[in-house]
Parts: structure tokens; sequence; C-alpha cells
């Protein structure tokens, strides 16, 4: 590899490393100043993931919500929910996480739609959820009253560990996250007293 190429690369890993959020291709162009194609950017992504397995390091580069940035390897998983147990369980209440699962399956969504599901009604939920960014108008339904209608955003995904909404869990795979919900749960109470609508996991819960 010409010393060139292993400036970029150095050059594109520093970037993601240093970002709070996904970096996509458009940025790192502008900002390295370079026409990269996409399979540019997945071979120097690739190129960097096997030189960390190569040396055991604990992280990888992953394609998330349209960008890249890094993640730990799973077999960590344990001990970084352990250590961030009490920052997420202040992100999202459990009926935050209610309505977000709500409208990540059934969007675009509105909250008549919402009620009917859960029973409840979603006004705080979604009120917060767009605060943070999670959720956005889509537009109004064709319904009486015209009510606006909800979707996910790409910050969504981010917070998910998400590539796509494809990626989604299936049906199949519910019980097993919610498993693993109840598990991380034990863990942030058992770290941090909080109410009792702020318990939170880091993965997806969709109900």
């Amino acid at each position: 590899m010409q010393e060139q190429d292993r400036q970029l690369l150095a050059t594109i890993e520093a970037l993601i490393f240093a970002s709070e959020e996904p970096v996509n291709l458009q940025t790192l162009c502008q900002i390295t100043g370079q026409n990269l194609k996409p399979h540019d950017l997945d071979a120097m992504v690739e190129a960097l993931n096997r030189d960390y397995e190569a040396t055991g390091r604990t992280f990888r580069i992953h394609a998330i919500a349209g960008g890249y940035r890094f993640l730990t390897v799973p077999d960590f998983g344990d001990l970084v929910r352990k250590l961030l147990a009490p920052v997420i369980q202040r992100r999202l209440s459990q009926s935050m996480l209610e309505v977000l699962s709500v409208v990540a399956w059934h969007q675009p969504v509105t909250k008549g739609d919402i009620l009917q599901i859960r029973g409840v009604s979603p006004d705080y939920a979604i009120d917060r959820l767009l605060e943070r960014g999670l959720v956005e108008v889509r537009g109004r339904s064709d319904s009486p009253g015209r009510p606006l209608q909800y979707g996910t955003t790409a910050a969504f995904l981010d917070l998910f560990h998400l590539q796509n909404l494809k990626d989604l869990p299936k049906l199949r795979e519910i019980k097993e996250i919610l498993q693993e919900h109840e598990e991380q749960q034990y863990l942030a109470e058992g770290s941090v007293p909080v109410a009792d609508d702020e318990d939170v996991t880091p993965r997806t819960e969709i109900e």
C-alpha cells in the first residue's frame, strides 16, 4: 500500500472515530477533499476491520443509519451494558419505547393509530420523541381531520444500531429481545435507583 493510501486510510479512521454520529460518504468527501466512491469507502472500512481483527482489537466499524461508526464487538457486550446502564436508563422511558416501537413498525402512523394499538394516549411520548429527534412528521393522513403522521428518523437507526428499517427484528425475535431488555433493566436498576418510567435498553424493543 502506498503512503498516500495509508494516509487516507488513517484519515477515514480518525474521522469515524471522532464523530459521535455515523459519518456518511458525502461528509467524508467534503472533509478530505477526495472524490470517494461507495465501493472505495467500503473497501477501506473492510481493510481497517481486517486490521482490527488481526490485532485483536475490541471494536469494528459498522454501516449504520446511512453512515459508519465504531462499535464494540459482541464478546464485550455484557461489560459495556453494565458500564452504560445508568446512561442508557435515562434515554427513554418504557412508554416512549412502546410508542417508538409502534411508529417503527407501522409508519407512517397517526396518534389515533397509536392510541388504538396501545390503548393509552401517546401525546406525551410523541412530544418527547420529537424533541429527541427519534421521530418526525411525515405529512397528514387522508382520514377525517387530516391528523399528522409520524415516522422514525436516521437518529432512531443510529440509537438502535440499525442500518435501515429492514433490520428491525422479525416477530420470532421478539421474545429474545424482550428477555434481553429485562436483563438490562436488572443491571440498570442495580446500578442507579430511578423512577419507574425511566427504564430503558440500548437495543430495539419492538412490541
